[in-house]
């Protein structure tokens, strides 16, 4: 008898043959937070060989979000990933995804348990979870996030564990895992605070469907991101003002609301901009991800607790709250994304939202996932679920990029993945654009003036006058030149020279 009781203990070589061409894998992991890590490794070697023997294998996979180095870059780098979901952050995925090769579905992150339960993505064959421990009557004990896990466990035909030792077991005292009913039969969700809890500290599987049980020990591959540079403090400047000014003027409690913010330098610069300030309250946050920043802020005292769906921090700062678990646990809870992403908390909860984005359109349009509307970066993750949702959406980015050949404030966007009607807040190193109760050339001319970079003002009020007049007012043979000249010549504005940008 192994101490899984009835699960048979296998390596990650001999569980990978439980996987055939054509399956759909579910893999845990929401970031690197949490992934997989020896199984998926030994499937690729595994594609590899089958290949070499001009055997097929293409496989299906499924995640929580972004994932890790093993399951995006070591797959696609062995030509196996046939299909893709919901979101991917390696540049070999992202090649095949954009080549052509690869199936990508890009979608909201709180809708894939639903789209599971009701089979729009076919069966899912087999699902590989990490976790610290699983018992003998189904209980599984997920490490450094929530993601789409437990919904996984529950319908996967068969499901492989990775136990990874590295990680402690303390860690289940931080999750709060609950799955939802199908509609009907919803109740409203009893999340009136950040750190309401609801659920319980594992998730569940049908014993019977447990495959096989594989040890690993290794860390999350977590990445570290800069310290703030210039141009992201400019931006957390404006941010941080635009907010005391909401304060003052009472539309935002004397107590404050909770935050959100995407992964980042900007994010980052953000966050930390308001956690030094003196005049911000200390506050709680309502997000997907705990990132390291929040580690130093909850020690401080400025961040007073956090919700989120993975622990996506480095390992020193992973290591910092193991050593101090007894402080951080009653601070921090880990839902599964259908919770932590659900847009009636997010409303209900008055979430202040600070995400980054690609570029924006002078009326307020969004895009943070495609270059020229074309090619795939990473994806829309989570970002339009609080954009569309929150009490404040705040989106930013640097006005320009590739030293000035590109302009993140264009005439229109060729992808748009949140629109005008849910972007409320614009801000970028030149200024902030307010754009609430403005008409669309209100819009405009604000986010003009406030937020794109000078030497491309002159180009888009030109555009604005040149527009063919109605509620929205656009060019259609010119409202993609700028993304037109990047294409042709690498440049929005090629005859421009380098002196406006220095």
């Amino acid at each position: 008898m192994n101490m899984y009781q009835t699960f048979p203990v296998l390596s990650a070589e001999e569980a990978v043959a439980l996987i055939n061409n054509g399956d759909t894998v579910a893999f845990s992991g929401f970031t690197p937070a949490g992934a997989a890590k020896a199984v998926p490794k030994a499937l690729a070697a595994r594609a590899r060989r089958e290949h070499a023997q001009n055997r097929p294998f293409q496989l299906r996979i499924l995640t929580g979000a972004s994932t890790n180095h093993h399951i995006d870059h070591e797959l696609a780098a062995a030509d196996s990933i046939a299909w893709r979901a919901p979101y991917q952050g390696e540049k070999a995925v992202r090649q095949l995804i954009n080549n052509g090769k690869t199936e990508y579905i890009d979608m909201h992150l709180s809708h894939v348990p639903q789209m599971v339960d009701f089979g729009f993505f076919g069966r899912i064959n087999i699902a590989v979870i990490e976790a610290v421990e699983v018992t003998s009557d189904g209980r599984v004990f997920l490490s450094t996030s929530i993601g789409a896990s437990p919904t996984y466990l529950r319908f996967a035909d068969k499901v492989i564990i990775e136990i990874n030792r590295h990680h402690s077991q303390r860690l289940r005292e931080m999750a709060d895992i609950t799955v939802m009913p199908r509609p009907p039969h919803r109740s409203p969700i009893p999340i009136f605070e950040p750190l309401t809890r609801i659920g319980f500290a594992y998730a569940v599987v049908d014993p019977k469907k447990v495959a096989a049980v594989v040890e690993s020990n290794e860390p999350d591959e977590t990445h570290t991101f800069p310290p703030p540079d210039d141009i992201g403090r400019k931006i957390a400047g404006h941010v941080t003002d635009f907010l005391l000014s909401e304060m003052r003027s009472g539309r935002i409690p004397d107590t404050f609301l909770p935050l959100q913010a995407g992964v980042g330098n900007v994010a980052n610069s953000v966050m930390a901009a308001l956690g030094s300030h003196p005049d911000i309250p200390n506050f709680y946050m309502y997000s997907e991800v705990f990132q390291d920043a929040m580690v130093d802020l909850m020690v401080s005292g400025k961040l007073l607790g956090a919700s989120a769906c993975s622990l996506t921090i480095s390992s020193a700062k992973l290591k910092h709250i193991i050593d101090d678990i007894d402080f951080f646990i009653p601070r921090i809870v880990l839902r599964p994304q259908e919770i932590s992403n659900h847009p009636g908390i997010i409303r209900r909860l008055g979430v202040i939202a600070l995400n980054t984005i690609i570029e924006a359109d002078i009326y307020g349009n969004a895009n943070s996932s495609h270059l020229y509307g074309i090619d795939v970066v990473n994806g829309i993750g989570g970002s339009g679920e609080f954009t569309r949702n929150s009490y404040l959406s705040i989106l930013m980015t640097p006005s320009i990029a590739k030293g000035g050949k590109i302009s993140a404030i264009v005439p229109f966007c060729p992808h748009i993945d949140s629109n005008e009607h849910s972007v409320q807040i614009i801000a970028t190193e030149q200024g902030l654009a307010d754009l609430r109760g403005l008409g669309p050339v209100q819009r405009a001319r604000r986010i003009i003036d406030q937020c794109a970079h000078p030497a491309y003002r002159d180009y888009l009020n030109q555009y604005l006058k040149d527009a063919r007049q109605g509620h929205i007012p656009h060019n259609l043979a010119k409202c993609f030149e700028l993304h037109r000249n990047l294409l042709e010549y690498g440049s929005m504005l090629p005859d421009l020279s380098a002196d406006p940008f220095s």
